[in-house]
């Protein structure tokens, strides 16, 4: 099989792409991690044919991550600008929304767990529930499409060959158990870790396939463009 370069962005405890990350192997892509404490190692945009940015524990707006969020906004501004296909998840969707001329803000409706979405394309992007752990939203640049929304703020959205989610496609079980295990924001939400992984081994079931249906869709209609 023809191998297609990627580079994963993501942070150092937390870099694994999950069900995102199996089905564009499934394509043919191959990762090149790009650790967000780190950006100085990076590898160099060029030579590479998707961008996938990963979830983080992060907001675009501390000070003590400037540095940073410079460096990632950067290379998303440039591959965005060259027409290197992006895939955002979560803070990667911020991270897009901040370097591509909307905003990020903290969040009036937080979200954790397992949640339903208003989709404008349910043949590619399902109802859910999806996975969602965020406690900032963004405004879309202008000019994107929002694709999907919730109470809390838009929940996927496209530009080109720019498209980003707010929710988590690529959530597996073992990723949250990791998130789960003595998390703090499931307590401020009055939640249990017990009960997020128990809808957790229901929901996964279901949320494979339609996360392959996603990727697929970017793969031939978003990156194909």
């Amino acid at each position: 099989m023809w191998i297609v370069r990627a580079l994963l962005v993501a942070n150092t405890v937390d870099a694994d792409p999950g069900f995102v990350g199996e089905r564009f192997r499934h394509h043919g892509y191959a990762f090149d991690e790009c650790l967000r404490e780190t950006p100085r190692e990076w590898s160099d945009l060029a030579g590479h044919d998707l961008v996938v940015l990963l979830g983080s524990e992060w907001s675009v707006y501390w000070d003590r991550v400037q540095r940073e969020v410079a460096a990632e906004s950067a290379l998303v501004s440039e591959a965005h600008r060259t027409g290197v296909p992006i895939f955002g998840i979560c803070y990667g969707s911020q991270m897009m929304a901040h370097s591509l001329g909307g905003s990020v803000q903290r969040a009036t409706r937080p979200e954790v767990g397992w949640h339903r979405v208003d989709t404008e394309i349910p043949e590619v992007i399902s109802p859910g529930p999806w996975m969602q752990w965020h406690f900032d939203v963004f405004t879309p640049p202008s000019g994107w499409s929002v694709l999907a929304s919730s109470p809390s703020g838009p929940q996927a959205i496209r530009s080109g060959r720019s498209f980003a989610t707010q929710f988590h496609p690529e959530a597996t079980e073992t990723m949250l158990a990791a998130w789960t295990a003595g998390s703090e924001d499931l307590v401020r939400m009055g939640l249990s870790a017990e009960t997020v992984m128990a809808e957790t081994r229901d929901h996964v079931k279901r949320s494979r396939s339609e996360c392959s249906q996603i990727v697929d869709w970017f793969v031939n209609e978003v990156a194909g463009s």
